[in-house]
């Protein structure tokens, strides 16, 4: 008597397949290898309760390992750490500078900025009078050059406070590649808020107190703090609305 034939179902395969899948817990393994070996080369201690959980398969001690070692490598993460392994990889004679594209941009940047402060600096039209007239009282070729001159000034200030950034978040192994994105955004916002600091706060001192010392350390500053700068615009903000809005 042959066997009747039956189909297997979607509910049983879902019931007979695991939560998790492979991938996952391969890739859990994979961070715990690469976070105990970023604590080791760089000296941190490793909690000892790991001890007895590091040759189990149960996924409940692999994730506590996992949270374990995390708490070891703050200000680390998992993702920090493989791409900083993957960058010690590719190319280790190799420097910082070839290996890692945002500090080789970042350079450049700041070459860009130097060398347009330079060139503004040198032209007739960038001096203390007509800096002092401001961009209500300025205008045509000088205006243009002394907003050039407050942007290169303002961009160093960026450069600079981003490659300090960069330097640091190598060496405490918490650069990710997203931060790209985030240091691009900045340097838009450090040129903006060197603008805003010595053009339009400027606008409300007194009549011959700006001269070009200090407008162009408003312009440094502002490029240096753009995001302490946009968090005290933003708490203003928020301030204002508080006022105007109704209560429930």
């Amino acid at each position: 008597m042959d066997t009747p034939i039956t189909a297997v179902t979607d509910e049983q395969v879902i019931s007979s397949s695991s939560l998790i899948s492979p991938g996952v817990t391969r890739e859990l393994k994979g961070e715990i290898n690469a976070m105990l070996s970023f604590a080791l080369n760089n000296g941190l201690t490793i909690n000892n309760e790991i001890n007895g959980m590091l040759e189990s398969t149960k996924l409940d001690d692999l994730l506590n390992v996992h949270s374990l070692l995390i708490k070891n490598v703050q200000p680390a993460t998992p993702k920090s750490i493989n791409y900083l392994n993957i960058i010690n990889k590719d190319g280790i004679q190799e420097t910082s500078y070839n290996k890692i594209p945002l500090v080789r941009n970042l350079i450049f940047l700041a070459i860009f900025f130097l060398i347009t402060f330079i060139v503004t600096a040198l032209s007739p039209e960038v001096n203390n009078d007509s800096l002092d007239k401001g961009i209500m009282e300025n205008n045509g070729l000088s205006l243009l050059l002394n907003l050039t001159f407050l942007c290169s000034i303002a961009g160093l200030g960026v450069a600079f406070y981003l490659l300090k950034s960069v330097s640091t978040a190598v060496q405490k192994g918490t650069l990710v590649p997203e931060d790209a994105i985030y240091y691009t955004a900045l340097i838009f916002l450090g040129v903006i808020a060197g603008i805003i600091l010595s053009e339009i706060i400027s606008l409300y001192t007194p009549n011959n107190s700006i001269t070009l010392f200090n407008k162009s350390i408003l312009a440094l500053i502002g490029g240096f703090s753009s995001d302490a700068i946009f968090s005290v615009l933003q708490s203003l903000i928020t301030k204002i609305k508080q006022l105007f809005s109704t209560p429930a």
